[in-house]
């Protein structure tokens, strides 16, 4: 199906304090994951869901993220020299990648203020937000599962997981009514990390986002939330109450996702995504092999 969604809005303005010393001076989103950079992932799936138009919402210090997708000339150079065509395809890649812009964020005010900033670029159509700290593996089409329920049904459509319970604090908890497709629902109540205990469902918001044009207006009246930021959650909530606009929708999604947003997840996503890959993964394996077998003999 063809769909109307031509623009993809990343936030990429955070700080990564949970990773530092690492994110002193290194965007988070430019952390590698196996051998390229987490942020080149969630490009990837935007420009396979047939989504090439990019806008990075982005903040100080974020000079490696934009030089990732530019031209590296006197590398490409060298590379050339060596006749190293193997490492050189793979540096031009992320330059040719996608059509990349850039709006800064300025004052770090939440999520929905991110979003907010890419009003002017996306303009009066719907469009799609991509969070950096979780990657979608390649080979499951979660995004383009969601622009297509947008499109057949005219609504806002966001990705939910089912978590552990016992998680359900350290996301937005959606409640929701089933419809006539198994894997999409309709959304009736948000809450922005719940306190422990009290998710009132355990489906989870992870981070992709379809959303029509009217979330703008609902952003801009929306007070600041938890951790007095605008929230993203706070202003989707107004917009499933809304039935002129579609309401909002869930596709409720049971594939292959990797956290790259907490230290020990970000480790299981290297490892994971290294063990599917053909020149790395069956080294890997057996080592893993050996070093769990070790691991059990070894003494508690």
């Amino acid at each position: 199906m063809r769909h109307t969604v031509t623009k993809v809005v990343v936030p990429a303005a955070g700080l990564g304090t949970r990773f530092l010393p690492a994110t002193k001076a290194l965007p988070k989103e430019m952390l590698p994951v196996v051998d390229k950079p987490a942020i080149q992932y969630v490009v990837e799936e935007a420009v396979r869901a047939g989504l090439p138009d990019v806008l990075f919402v982005t903040g100080r210090n974020k000079n490696a993220l934009e030089n990732h997708f530019d031209r590296a000339t006197e590398l490409e150079q060298i590379l050339v020299g060596k006749g190293d065509a193997a490492r050189l395809q793979l540096v031009c890649e992320s330059s040719a990648l996608a059509n990349v812009h850039y709006v800064r964020q300025g004052d770090p005010l939440g999520l929905g203020h991110a979003v907010l900033r890419s009003r002017d670029h996306v303009g009066d159509d719907s469009f799609a937000v991509l969070l950096g700290d979780d990657l979608i593996d390649g080979r499951d089409r979660l995004l383009e599962r969601m622009l297509q329920v947008h499109d057949e049904r005219d609504t806002c459509v966001v990705a939910l997981m089912e978590v552990d319970p016992a998680q359900a604090h350290l996301y937005g908890i959606a409640t929701v009514d089933a419809t006539d497709e198994a894997d999409v629902v309709r959304v009736r109540g948000l809450v922005e990390k719940p306190p422990a205990g009290t998710a009132p469902s355990n489906l989870a918001i992870v981070g992709r986002y379809v959303l029509k044009p009217e979330i703008f207006p609902v952003l801009e009246q929306t007070a600041p939330g938890r951790g007095s930021e605008i929230q993203l959650t706070d202003a989707l909530l107004t917009m499933a109450a809304d039935d002129e606009v579609g309401g909002v929708h869930g596709v409720v999604f049971r594939g292959r996702r990797y956290d790259t947003g907490d230290k020990l997840d970000y480790i299981k996503a290297n490892v994971m995504l290294a063990c599917e890959r053909e020149d790395l993964g069956p080294g890997l394996r057996a080592w893993l092999r050996e070093y769990v077998e070790q691991l059990v003999l070894e003494p508690v």
